[in-house]
């Protein structure tokens, strides 16, 4: 388990974290999201030991990694969002350099380098020099150069930047198969519908403050979300639907609205009668699938009520 304490980090100037804290439990996939200068890489710098906060602490395991760096390294890998490879060198020597940088022993690199290169599917690649590789498996080297060790944990800051839809969604399939074998995952990244692939949990990050963490496939007992359109428009429909028991958080427009309901089936259907009751012209009423994207915006607005109402 990861284990995030009252964290703080400063620059010059500027304190990048403030207060940050949460857990992250064994075989997640985390997603690190928020605006630009919120904090992100920061945060995950200081969760692989490579900068040392002003007050706080990353525990792994119940051990505080910034007591033993190097022992906590064995334990996690990281890539940052701009990584270097050793163009001149072969994959199976970036990865050979790779294993003896993490001190694993020489008689155990050659199967290190080999179980990392199946692992990324890259197998077939060893004896090219990492120059003549494409974005999209130079993303792949690196990311088997930060588990070939293999670690419990993987950090990733914008693993999928430049890479083409394809290669995104072999990404994706890559993470979920590295959790799938016991790895924890947190990757840091502004694609919020690449994210949906794989992510177990989201944790929102703005201005070096945790605006929320939860699961993103969060089941709510009858609790859902709901939109509702109609053929044309109604100027008060936010107003009604407000109104009605069991409905809560409108948003939309005079045509169209989406909004969080409790109730069962049943009361789903009464909900139902009773606008077509109040002579709502409704054309489609239905679940709305929860994405990434609207459980991000959802904390942006949250936020934002909570500064205004200051």
């Amino acid at each position: 388990m990861i284990e995030v304490i009252d964290l703080v980090f400063e620059y010059p100037g500027t304190r990048a974290l403030n207060g940050v804290s949460f857990q992250i439990e064994p075989g997640n996939i985390t997603a690190l999201v928020g605006p630009n200068g919120a904090g992100k890489t920061t945060l995950l710098r200081c969760m692989a030991a490579l900068e040392v906060p002003l007050h706080g602490e990353v525990r792994v395991d119940g051990e505080n990694i910034h007591e033993d760096p190097r022992a906590c390294h064995r334990k996690l890998g990281y890539l940052s969002d701009f990584f270097g490879l050793y163009d001149e060198l072969t994959v199976r020597q970036c990865l050979l350099h790779a294993a003896a940088s993490h001190g694993i022993l020489a008689r155990e690199q050659l199967r290190a380098v080999e179980q990392a290169a199946t692992r990324l599917d890259i197998s077939d690649r060893l004896e090219m020099k990492a120059g003549e590789l494409s974005r999209g498996l130079r993303q792949r080297l690196a990311i088997a150069q930060a588990v070939v060790h293999e670690p419990q944990i993987l950090m990733l800051d914008e693993p999928a930047s430049g890479l083409d839809p394809e290669a995104r969604h072999s990404l994706a399939e890559l993470f979920l198969t590295l959790r799938d074998q016991g790895m924890t995952l947190v990757v840091s990244s502004h694609i919020l519908s690449e994210l949906d692939e794989y992510s177990t949990d989201m944790l929102v990050l703005r201005d070096g403050c945790i605006l929320s963490h939860d699961p993103i496939k969060q089941e709510v007992a009858a609790s859902v979300c709901l939109r509702l359109s109609l053929t044309g428009p109604c100027s008060d429909l936010q107003s009604q639907l407000a109104g009605l028991p069991g409905v809560s958080a409108v948003e939309g427009d005079d045509e169209s609205a989406i909004f969080l309901f409790s109730g069962d089936i049943s009361a789903r259907h009464d909900l139902l009668k009773t606008l077509l009751d109040l002579g709502l012209p409704i054309c489609a009423f239905a679940e709305q699938q929860r994405n990434m994207q609207s459980a991000y915006l959802e904390s942006m607005r949250r936020q934002n009520s909570q500064e205004g109402a200051r």
